[in-house]
């Protein structure tokens, strides 16, 4: 058994390896770079990144990243294109061929077949002389020393070299697009990211009831509603107007400090002024109002017009936070 001491040892030691491997790649920026993101940014068709082995699972997730980020973009695995799927190269389209060695069989087939279609290549490889570098238009170098692998054969500081410069071009990109975040929205609809930059507050409130009382309603009433409605809160309206609300916190106090509640109305307990959101506040930021506030409930209102009531269990329902 290896002891802990020597398992946090080799850990630590690996992630320094790979930490080192990232830094050197800085020296390694150079014009084939800059000429390389200015093909992709000027490009009307796609980016198809491809690779074998390790560096096809790397590709993988650069496409991703590309697609995220506005850059349309495809896999193609370096063994499957010359079985066919060289089909889904288009005229216009980039490709970026990731390989540490530069040189594997797969590759040497490979490289001749893009460059009979005209598009620009574009390699990733820890090989400048390598047969993938040479055929190339550009070079984007991820060389390292050595692997982090004891043995220094399981792929590891390499690609991680590999990801890293991938993700340095698509933030490249993502600047040179001007990307924002409602644009990242639009291609992450799902889950709790998509909902933070997308979910609006009419989203949440549409099919929900609205407690409401006029502030001559009597407390019995007003009790009702609030009961009624399973909202813990109902808005007090007036000339169609929000000029109040009650919450149950109001009922308890009253309780607490009243032995008879007949001759009360909703304007004798009810909270002046209450923190109103529109429609069509962010949902995220009504939570931010809510924390600031420590409140649970928001009246939802568009110009004056009482739209509904916002709790906080809404938004925790859809998994936002």
């Amino acid at each position: 058994m290896i002891s802990k001491e020597n398992i946090l040892a080799i850990a630590k030691k690996t992630i320094l390896s790979e930490s080192e491997a990232i830094i050197k790649l800085i020296d390694f920026l150079d014009e084939n770079f800059f000429e390389a993101t200015q093909r992709i940014y000027e490009t009307k068709g796609r980016l198809i990144v491809t690779g074998i082995g390790k560096s096809a699972i790397i590709a993988q997730k650069m496409v991703a990243t590309f697609n995220s980020t506005g850059t349309p973009s495809m896999f193609l695995h370096a063994a499957e294109a010359i079985h066919g799927d060289l089909g889904m190269i288009q005229n216009d389209d980039i490709i970026i061929c990731i390989s540490k060695s530069g040189n594997s069989p797969e590759i040497k087939v490979l490289v001749p077949l893009l460059k009979r279609f005209g598009n620009t290549l574009i390699a990733i490889t820890g090989n400048v002389t390598s047969f993938l570098a040479k055929g190339s238009d550009f070079v984007l170098n991820t060389t390292v020393d050595t692997e982090a692998c004891p043995i220094n054969l399981a792929p590891t500081n390499s690609t991680t070299a590999q990801l890293v410069m991938g993700d340095a071009l698509a933030v490249c990109l993502m600047e040179m697009r001007d990307f924002k975040p409602e644009d990242f929205a639009v291609y992450h609809p799902g889950g709790a990211l998509g909902k933070k930059l997308l979910l609006r507050v009419k989203d949440m409130i549409e099919h929900s009831l609205k407690p409401a009382v006029t502030p001559d309603t009597s407390i019995k009433k007003a009790i009702f509603e609030i009961s009624e409605k399973r909202l813990g809160v109902t808005a007090v309206i007036e000339d169609n107007k929000i000029v109040g609300i009650i919450t149950d916190g109001d009922i308890r106090r009253m309780l607490n400090d009243r032995d008879t509640i007949a001759d009360l109305t909703a304007k004798d307990i009810m909270s002046k002024n209450p923190k109103l959101v529109s429609s069509e506040t962010m949902a995220v930021d009504a939570l931010n109002i809510l924390e600031d506030f420590s409140i649970t409930q928001l009246i939802v209102a568009d110009n004056g017009e009482y739209k509904g009531v916002l709790h906080l269990h809404d938004i925790l329902k859809e998994g936002i936070v």
